[in-house]
Formats: C-alpha cells, sequence, structure tokens
C-alpha cells in the first residue's frame, strides 16, 4: 500500500512539472561579429555577450546585443564605432520575429531555417527576413545565421576621413548554443 502511494505522489509530481509548452531556449553568451571595410583595409567587430531567446512551440524569436561589447582590437576605432552607432541613446541591436519555416526537433542533423521579423539598431526598426542553420542536440539548439546590412538604412552615417569612407555595407554572423530554459526563469 505504501508502496503505490509513494508510486503515485511520483508520478503526480512529476506531472505537475514543468510542461513542454513552457520551455524555451536561451543563451546571454552568444557570439556576435560583424566584418567592414576601409578602402585597403578590413576589420571585424566580435562580442560573446549576445542574447538570446527561442521557442519552438510558438516559433518565437528575440536576440539581442549590448552594443558596447563588440570590440574591434582597437580602443580608438571602438570609441568612433560607439559614437556612430549612438550607444548611449541606442545601446542594443535587436531582432524580434518568428520562424517561419518548418524545424524538426526530433533529429540531430543541422537544417536550414528562416526567420521573419523586425531588425533595430540604432533606433531605427526595419522588416528583416534571416536565412541560418538550426540543430538540436540533447537540450540544447545550436545557431548558426549570417547576413548583410547596409547601415545607411538604419540612419548610421559610415564614419571616414576624406574619401577613406566605411562601407555601407556590413557582413553579420552569429553563433549560439542555447539551453532549455523554463520560460518562467528568464
Amino acid at each position: 500500500m505504501i508502496r503505490a502511494v509513494c508510486l503515485l505522489l511520483f508520478l503526480w509530481a512529476g506531472s505537475v512539472g514543468t510542461s513542454t509548452d513552457d520551455i524555451v531556449y536561451y543563451t546571454d553568451e552568444g557570439y556576435a561579429e560583424f566584418h567592414s571595410s576601409v578602402p585597403l583595409d578590413t576589420f571585424t567587430g566580435k562580442s560573446d555577450y549576445l542574447t538570446g531567446m527561442i521557442d519552438l512551440n510558438s516559433g518565437e524569436i528575440d536576440f539581442f546585443l549590448d552594443l558596447e561589447t563588440l570590440k574591434t582590437g582597437n580602443n580608438r576605432r571602438d570609441r568612433d564605432m560607439y559614437r556612430t552607432l549612438n550607444v548611449e541613446e541606442f545601446p542594443f541591436a535587436e531582432f524580434t520575429g518568428s520562424l517561419t519555416s518548418d524545424f524538426d526537433s526530433s533529429t540531430t542533423s543541422p537544417q536550414p531555417v528562416e526567420a521573419e521579423g523586425e531588425f533595430t539598431v540604432h533606433g531605427v526598426t526595419r522588416d528583416f527576413t534571416v536565412e541560418g542553420r538550426l540543430q538540436k542536440l540533447g537540450d540544447s539548439l545550436i545557431l548558426e545565421a549570417e547576413w548583410i546590412i547596409d547601415i545607411t538604412d538604419y540612419d548610421i552615417e559610415p564614419p571616414g576621413i576624406l574619401f577613406y569612407r566605411v562601407a555601407d555595407e556590413m557582413d553579420v554572423k552569429i553563433e549560439a548554443t542555447l539551453k532549455e530554459r523554463n520560460r518562467d526563469e528568464l
């Protein structure tokens, strides 16, 4: 009798726990980089502080980056970049949207995915579509995505001296390992 009661209590406790509807995938240690150029030179900004969430049940996606965590390896260039991006007034870049392609979480193979939503930087928000790869491994999602933005679309004036200006287009790349989390923990 005691065994039966214990078994029932164990099964009941398991059913009261987190449902799969409450599970999201989250990171605050994702990687983001951009590549840009000026005549005769290129440079890369990098950050290991990309924060993001993917909800496979609803398809919801939200990623943001504190722009002051981007580093190019040159303090003066970093200061100029922060001033150009006006990080005091607009400290974050953010993509909010949803998956628009199917994703099979029962397979461990990388799969192409597409997300549509809004990308905001420098206080300007534009509709945006991002293509990438998503892979389910155990309790983690591995995300990789690359795209190109034209900074002038976001009212960012490319800095420069005389006729040496930073290119309007920048290559952006993100990589992240997102871990299962209960939505209430975020």
